[in-house]
């Protein structure tokens, strides 16, 4: 049974975009309980954002940037008579988000030497033109899941 945990039902819009999606990204990025550090962070990356893109909505490069890294479909492995198969399965909605946020800050937390909110902002720019480290990751899976397309049967 899946573990479900009260944030969705506790979680308001962050106080600058009213957005729900931004207060959800700033919670993962939050560590040690310090969340006015990590909203500080992430609206200096929004500034950066609009800096580089004046004709763009931060927010909506953000919200494009995030559904662009959001995987459709992923391998799982599933047992099978003994040998093991990565069976291609679709993602739920929630999961898509957790992987595409989950993926973005590994791209962000793996650049060196930078302050934090230009690595978000370079990657959200990055993923929002559809290249970075955390498309190649999505592309990878993808390119997994494909591959394996013949255990697709297995999948139930």
């Amino acid at each position: 049974m899946a573990r479900i945990t009260a944030s969705r039902k506790q979680l308001r819009p962050d106080p600058k975009c009213g957005s729900l999606l931004a207060s959800k990204f700033i919670n993962c990025l939050m560590s040690d309980g310090k969340k006015s550090v990590a909203q500080n962070v992430f609206y200096d990356c929004l500034d950066t954002i609009k800096e580089r893109m004046p004709d763009e909505e931060p927010i909506e490069v953000f919200t494009q940037a995030i559904e662009n890294v959001k995987p459709a479909i992923e391998v799982r492995s599933k047992r099978v008579g003994g040998a093991a198969y990565q069976v291609p399965m679709q993602v739920n909605r929630v999961r898509q988000q957790s992987l595409a946020f989950r993926w973005i800050m590994l791209a962000v937390r793996d650049k060196k030497g930078r302050p934090t909110a230009i690595k978000l902002a370079d990657e959200l720019i990055a993923a929002y033109n559809r290249e970075g480290a955390a498309m190649t990751r999505r592309e990878n899976v993808h390119r997994m899941a494909d591959a394996n397309k013949a255990f697709a049967h297995f999948a139930w």
